[in-house]
């Protein structure tokens, strides 16, 4: 009899009180096997006592310590746990659970370490301010040119990873500060290799105040730019276990 694959969804959480509970519902709808692990950043709402109600695992941090290093608290715990497959999505509604399915797919099939989901290659109805499709558009084109092959999305947050995948992402590797265009580079960098595949995702909520609003992507696109730069000057020795 084969092993069942353990599959863990990483649920990077900041006061999501309004919709933590229907993302966590949605995916037990989808994705009935998986286990949920909701990483409470310090919210100063009722994110942390929801999840609680709502019967998943949770890592609550003291306080808020960005999206990176909660990403990296739940890779860590997969590692730890022996995780075959990981899922990391928001906590906003933005990345629709229906389509875990396909990174899951796609992951299973052993022709990727990471399998990025593409907003800009499905059927959502996301559309960015101009300021940060621009960005998106400049650092798509960056990873492409290094990694040789079409990236479209490489801010995407909804993504799924295989054992060299979380192995990576709980290393002192991975870019707590900026995980989107050099993580993607790194990523290729270190051995590993990464697909893309399109994927539904819809608009954050209205109000919703996040990485890239406002003036935001001015500094994010400087900051990327820098970390880029450190990622191709830096020397890796992150080996891929066979």
């Amino acid at each position: 009899m084969d092993k069942k694959d353990k599959i863990l969804t990483i649920i990077p959480s900041y006061n999501e009180e309004k919709t933590i509970a229907n993302v966590i519902e949605q995916i037990k709808r989808v994705l009935p096997d998986t286990d949920i692990l909701v990483v409470n950043d310090g919210s100063s709402d009722n994110t942390l006592e929801i999840a609680k109600e709502c019967g998943v695992k949770i890592i609550s941090l003291p306080h808020n310590m960005g999206y990176g290093i909660s990403l990296q608290t739940g890779f860590k715990f997969a590692y730890k746990y022996d995780y075959d497959y990981v899922i990391q999505m928001d906590g906003d509604g933005q990345h629709d659970p229906d389509s875990m399915l396909a990174l899951l797919d796609e992951i299973r099939k052993n022709e990727a370490d990471v399998v990025v989901g593409s907003r800009f290659r499905g059927e959502g109805d996301f559309k960015p301010p101009l300021l940060r499709r621009l960005g998106i558009l400049f650092f798509s084109a960056i990873a492409s040119l290094i990694l040789r092959t079409k990236i479209t999305d490489p801010t995407s947050g909804f993504q799924a990873l295989n054992h060299h995948g979380i192995r990576f992402n709980a290393s002192d590797y991975y870019p707590v500060d900026f995980p989107d265009a050099d993580f993607i580079v790194m990523l290729h960098r270190a051995g590993l290799v990464v697909h893309e595949i399109p994927v539904k995702m819809h608009p954050s909520p209205p109000g919703r105040v996040t990485m890239h609003s406002g003036l935001r992507p001015v500094y994010y696109i400087f900051n990327m730019m820098l970390s880029l730069l450190v990622v191709m000057l830096r020397k890796h020795d992150f080996k891929r276990e066979q």
